[in-house]
C-alpha cells in the first residue's frame, strides 16, 4: 500500500487540509492518507484543543471518503510527540507499506532542525506542497536537501488562504465560519463552544 502520513494539530481542521490531502492522494498516486492529530508536538508549546475534541473533528470532516482515515497513533500516549517516532511506528506495525510524509513548504525550512530529519527521510519519501507566500518548488524536480537519500517530491496545488488561527480568532469574535470548514465541523465548534472566550 501507498499510504500518505499528514500530521498537524488541525486546531481546527478545514478545508485547506482536506484540499492538500487529497491534492498528494492524486499526485502521489496514495491508497490511503492518514491525518494525525498531533498530541504534544514539540514546536508548537501552549494552549490546544484537547486531542480528543481535535480528532473528533478530523473524523468528522473525512467522513465519507473511502481513502481518507484519522489516526490516533498521537493522541492517546504522553508527549511530546516527534514525527520520528510516528513514522517509525507506523513502519513496524507496516514494513511492507511504502510511506509519503506529506508537509508543507513552510515546515520544509524547519525539517534540518527537526529530531532525526534523515531517519524520517529514509522511512518515508517527503512530500513537500507549496504555501501560499512561500516560493514553490518545482513539482518536476526533486531536492533532497542534504537529508536522507530518497528525493523530496514537489507537489503543487490551488493556493489556499485558510489557517487555523484565523478561524480560532473569527470564532472568537463571533464572526462566520461558514465554508472555511466542512458544516459538521462548524456544527461541532457551535455544539461544544469550542474557541469562544471565557470570562
Amino acid at each position: 500500500m501507498r499510504l500518505g502520513l499528514y500530521g498537524g494539530t488541525f486546531d481546527p481542521i478545514h478545508l485547506g487540509h482536506l484540499i492538500l490531502a487529497e491534492q498528494c492522494r492524486e499526485a502521489c498516486r496514495l491508497d490511503r492518507v492518514w491525518l494525525i492529530a498531533t498530541g504534544s508536538p514539540p514546536h508548537k508549546m501552549g494552549g490546544r484543543t484537547s486531542v480528543l475534541h481535535r480528532l473528533e473533528m478530523v473524523r468528522i470532516a473525512i467522513a465519507g471518503h473511502p481513502s481518507f482515515e484519522a489516526s490516533e497513533i498521537e493522541a492517546l500516549g504522553p508527549g511530546p510527540h516527534y514525527s520520528v517516532e510516528t513514522v517509525e511506528a507506523i513502519h513496524r506495525e507496516r514494513p511492507d507499506d511504502e510511506l509519503f510524509f506529506l508537509i508543507g513548504a513552510d515546515s520544509l525550512a524547519d525539517l534540518p532542525t527537526w529530531r532525526e530529519p534523515d531517519r524520517i527521510a529514509q522511512l518515508a519519501t517527503i512530500v513537500v506542497v507549496n504555501r501560499p507566500g512561500i516560493e514553490e518548488g518545482d513539482p518536476s524536480r526533486t531536492t533532497n536537501l542534504g537529508i536522507g537519500m530518497k528525493p523530496m517530491r514537489w507537489v503543487t496545488i490551488p493556493p489556499i488562504g485558510i489557517a487555523s488561527s484565523e478561524i480560532r480568532r473569527r470564532i472568537a469574535e463571533g464572526r462566520s465560519i461558514r465554508y472555511l470548514v466542512p458544516r459538521g465541523v462548524e456544527a461541532y465548534i457551535e455544539t461544544h463552544g469550542l474557541y469562544r472566550p471565557t470570562g
